[in-house]
């Protein structure tokens, strides 16, 4: 039995996660908007994260960053380490050595990310001076080289810029050169191509992909388009209602999806070689309400392999296979391995 997303390489982990929750108190009821995810990555690999739109990805990648506010209406239990580290015993100022050097973040809309006063040079320079101790002339030249790196035609000129004078592509690569400026070890992209069109996407992974390599850098890349993942990511993790439901090496999830709600991601992929009119697959019903959620499996009311153990027992994330795991009593064209019986209610959260 394992809840851990597992590797196939041996170096010690960049990033460990152990049982994470975030949790949000509000009006209706408690929301996990993470609810036990554990996993590692290590230096060199590029994880993906899926799933539809509310599945917790973006909260995940948040709460790695250490960028959620607890305390209040927020809660956020269980262990996230870097280089060793607990992010979450950390002070706000130990935390804040951390983004730059150790973990950075690309967010996905970068026209909100970026202080729409301050010039490009400025976003750039202060963390160079910030965590590098440059100088005002050196860390001005760094971002120089930072934003020609990341394909920015005349960079010198661009520090002098806003953010509105740059196109949607021009601000990702922008986010991205702040993101890499002091080197991190850990790179979070956020569905780094929303709202770009289809030649710039292909153009910001394609980067992300090759400065990852150049620099040995551990990715974690969040998306609801499978394509963007399927070439581009070591492994998978697919998340539903805030849960990790199906774990697995890249090829081999899109070779063969054991989790039903894996599956059926994929099958509604449009198909390059379908012929003309071909109706697209779709899943039935919707996510579920995070702030009352169904009993036992979040997806059986939209699974058609659903039967009365799925609406009663939330089922354990297991191992099937050295890498894979998956969170379904009856998966996809693989056998459970035999485990205890679960007691009633064991498998269930306490109410907060």
């Amino acid at each position: 039995m394992s809840t851990e997303v597992a590797s196939t390489t041996q170096a010690p982990p960049v990033l460990e996660v152990v049982d994470l929750e975030t949790r949000f108190h509000t009006a209706r009821g408690v929301v996990r908007a993470v609810d036990g995810v554990s996993l590692s990555l290590r230096a060199g690999e590029t994880l993906g994260l899926v799933g539809e739109s509310g599945s917790g990805k973006s909260v995940l990648g948040r709460t790695l960053m250490g960028l959620i506010a607890t305390g209040g209406t927020t809660e956020v239990s269980g262990t996230v380490r870097i280089a060793g580290q607990a992010v979450h015993e950390l002070s706000g100022r130990q935390r804040r050595k951390l983004w730059g050097p150790k973990i950075a973040m690309v967010f996905q809309d970068p026209m909100t990310s970026l202080n729409p006063v301050r010039p490009i040079g400025v976003h750039l320079t202060d963390p160079l001076r910030l965590h590098l101790g440059l100088s005002r002339r050196a860390a001005k030249e760094r971002a120089v080289e930072l934003l020609d790196r990341v394909g920015i035609p005349d960079p010198r000129r661009r520090l002098e810029q806003y953010p509105h004078e740059l196109s949607g592509g021009m601000r990702q690569r922008v986010m991205i050169a702040v993101a890499l400026s002091c080197d991190p070890e850990i790179l979070i992209a956020d569905e780094p191509t929303t709202a770009l069109d289809v030649t710039v996407q292909k153009q910001i992974l394609d980067l992300l992909g090759s400065l990852a390599r150049e620099r040995q850098m551990a990715t974690v890349l969040i998306s609801h388009d499978l394509g963007a993942v399927e070439g581009r990511t070591d492994r998978v993790v697919v998340m539903y209602a805030g849960r990790a439901v199906e774990t697995a090496p890249t090829t081999e999830l899109f070779a063969a999806p054991h989790h039903p709600y894996a599956e059926a991601l994929i099958g509604s992929v449009p198909a390059l070689d379908a012929p003309p009119h071909t109706v697209l697959r779709a899943i039935d019903g919707t996510p579920p309400d995070m702030a009352n959620p169904p009993v036992g499996c979040r997806y059986a009311p939209r699974c058609n392999r659903a039967q009365d153990l799925c609406r009663d027992q939330m089922p354990l994330l297991l191992d099937t296979s050295p890498g894979r795991s998956v969170a379904c009593h009856f998966p996809v064209s693989v056998a459970l391995p035999d485990v205890p019986e679960v007691p009633d209610g064991a498998n269930e959260k306490e109410t907060v």
